[in-house]
């Protein structure tokens, strides 16, 4: 009996709309995929989804799947597409946001994880030999950039697995790796293996390099990376890198020495909002010791920008050196000018005039190359096209030919 009267109680109780279903006429169309609902109490429907079966297998059929792909990849392109980058003078990529990680327990606030590809298509022609065209991979890096919570620590690994000829694999691999703070205002204080400030374009990005290939004196005399302390300050009127190393490059020798170096420049213009444009001038030494082998290396730098048009000079002498191209007792000079032009915001004009002396001791030496070179950012230094031609002239070798047209892809 008392089952009775609580099943009449919850009948009583229910909302009459609810049961009102037989006034309700569903239609449905053959393949059970539509459905239409003609009832005056349609607004009481309105709100319950109804799934037929049809429509749970076609979620997990296969043309459903490769329309679900389809259109990831269509938004992946529509977001590319859309995307505005507008600065070259600092690395950027193209899925920052997609590929960053923010963590909410733990000693990390975020990590980034990237890579950058660079490729080109090196045609030589030497005035005594036939000429030759070849692929090269010039730079595949994977990089990890995290902060520490707080946001006032940060580290990167960055990672070379492209093949080396001229080293050992693992001597390459690991690239940058570094842990740096900037809890002290207008200062950032790095430990671990970076690039050093040896130079203005010799410590520059790669990724933001005008051509392909970097200066001579950039090429022998610094684009080296040493493990050390580094300290970097910046503020509006000058800015400065000093920083103690091992001389050790390339992970190949413990301590066989240290090094010094300290750069520093000055901006002049850098209070009048741009009027007059933007002036920097500086100059630094290395100092070091390897395995008993001293080196001293000094250079000055000028640079000016001013709305499309930019230029930059910079010179650099060497009582022996300790950079790209090794160690080296040799005295050794050189310098260079390039200027570039901003037809548009994405394409750029540029010319260089470099030349070094790799033996001051011997006379009828040098080399002196002329480069002319044009880049498209299409999104910035995430995705350009480069093209440069070299004419190099030799005192020691014959004269050679250059064309090099790449490409560059940060994701």
């Amino acid at each position: 009996m008392k089952k009775i009267l609580f099943i009449l109680a919850l009948i009583l109780l229910t909302p009459t709309q609810s049961f009102a279903l037989e006034e309700v006429n569903l239609e449905f169309d053959n393949d059970f995929q539509k459905l239409s609902i003609n009832d005056n109490r349609q607004e009481i429907l309105e709100p319950t989804q109804v799934v037929m079966p049809s429509e749970v297998f076609e979620t997990s059929s296969p043309t459903c799947e490769q329309t679900r792909l389809f259109n990831g990849i269509s938004q992946t392109a529509k977001n590319i597409y859309n995307l505005q980058i507008e600065n070259i003078n600092s690395p950027s990529a193209l899925f920052a946001e997609p590929l960053t990680k923010h963590f909410e327990h733990g000693p990390l606030e975020s990590l980034h994880t990237w890579g950058v590809f660079q490729g080109n298509f090196d045609t030589m022609m030497q005035e005594s030999e036939n000429g030759s065209t070849k692929f090269n991979p010039a730079l595949v890096n994977v990089l990890f950039d995290g902060k520490f919570k707080g946001g006032k620590e940060n580290f990167r690994l960055m990672l070379d697995p492209s093949h080396q000829h001229n080293r050992p694999f693992l001597q390459q691999f690991v690239q940058d790796a570094y842990i740096e703070s900037t809890r002290i205002p207008h200062h950032t204080v790095l430990f671990g293996n970076s690039r050093t400030g040896t130079g203005y374009e010799g410590a520059q990005s790669p990724y933001t390099l005008p051509f392909i290939n970097r200066s001579q004196i950039s090429r022998n005399f610094a684009n080296i990376r040493k493990v050390g302390l580094r300290v970097k300050g910046d503020y509006s009127l000058v800015d400065y890198d000093l920083g103690a190393y091992s001389s050790d490059t390339f992970f190949t020798e413990f301590m066989p020495g240290a090094e010094f170096d300290a750069w520093m420049n000055l901006k002049p213009l850098a209070k009048t909002n741009g009027k007059y444009g933007k002036l920097t001038t500086g100059g630094g030494i290395v100092t070091g010791s390897r395995n008993s082998v001293d080196y001293f290396t000094g250079g000055a730098y000028i640079g000016y920008e001013y709305k499309k048009f930019w230029t930059r000079m910079e010179y650099a002498l060497s009582n022996g050196s300790n950079g790209g191209s090794g160690l080296t007792s040799k005295h050794r000079q050189g310098w260079y000018v390039t200027v570039g032009y901003h037809i548009t915001k994405k394409l750029e004009l540029l010319a260089r005039y470099d030349e070094f002396d790799p033996d001051r001791t011997i006379r009828d030496n040098n080399i002196r190359e002329y480069t002319a070179g044009i880049n498209y950012y299409i999104k910035g230094q995430a995705l350009k096209l480069i093209l440069n031609y070299i004419f190099c002239q030799n005192d020691a070798k014959p004269d050679s030919h250059r064309i090099l047209a790449g490409f560059q892809i940060a994701i």
